[in-house]
């Protein structure tokens, strides 16, 4: 039996609001891609960590109207605090980072710029990146989709990370880890940079924060290939992917 097709609304008020509705690109998608029709089956998210099974009442030209039968807590959100925080990179290639870091249970993502970043940030950019989040967290099957934010610059979302637990700074010119990384805790920030890497004063100026550098070995990874590889080993350690 396939699983019921997953939508995020903004805001869910139930058992005081039963009938709730499902507008703009959601409902775009739910009629003109999926196919939805009344007496569907559907689920109900609004980034709470609740899922609501609804059953799709009525279907106008602009919006469908769902109505929901219960709610339940999702069991896929990570228990771990996973902030990654990624520099901007060239085409889509910051569209696939948010796509999988949110597959492996990141809880929140930054995209930054730095000294030798080449690629830039927008609203529209930032937009489209939240909407890859929303799209991997319904294919994924998770309750939330982890808000991207933007930093202007790498002080900015060093400055992010404060109250992390375990920091880890992602360089290419690391030779050696300097942290136990198999005591990491639930709490864990990464960073990754852009294509162009890190110059050596945007490293002290992250080990003066508190941040451990970290090797991903001794060839050198695409930077989209360095984020997923940093998310996967910052999962695995805190115990989401056993």
């Amino acid at each position: 039996m396939s699983t019921p097709r997953r939508f995020f609304v903004d805001r869910i008020d139930y058992p005081a609001v039963t009938e709730v509705v499902v507008d703009g690109e959601e409902f775009t998608h739910a009629k003109t891609v999926l196919r939805v029709t009344e007496g569907s089956e559907i689920t109900l998210l609004d980034n709470s960590g609740r899922e609501y099974p609804a059953i799709v009442a009525k279907i106008d030209k602009r919006a469908l109207t769902a109505h929901i039968t219960g709610a339940i807590v999702g069991d896929r959100e990570p228990q771990a605090d996973i902030f990654l925080l990624c520099g901007a990179l060239k085409g889509d290639k910051t569209e696939l980072v948010v796509q999988k870091a949110v597959e492996l249970g990141v809880s929140r993502i930054g995209v930054f710029s730095s000294k030798y970043c080449a690629a830039y940030m927008s609203e529209g950019k930032l937009e489209r990146l939240n909407r890859v989040s929303r799209e991997a967290a319904k294919q994924c099957l998770r309750s939330r989709a982890p808000e991207v934010v933007c930093f202007d610059d790498l002080s900015s979302a060093l400055a992010a990370c404060d109250g992390y637990s375990d920091k880890l700074f992602f360089c290419e010119f690391a030779t050696s880890t300097d942290c136990d990384l198999s005591a990491l805790g639930k709490s864990v920030a990464l960073i990754v940079g852009s294509e162009g890497g890190f110059s050596d004063e945007e490293f002290a100026a992250a080990k003066m924060l508190g941040f451990a550098g970290v090797t991903l070995g001794k060839r050198i990874l695409r930077a989209e290939t360095a984020a997923v590889a940093a998310c996967t080993l910052a999962a695995y350690l805190t115990g989401e992917l056993k």
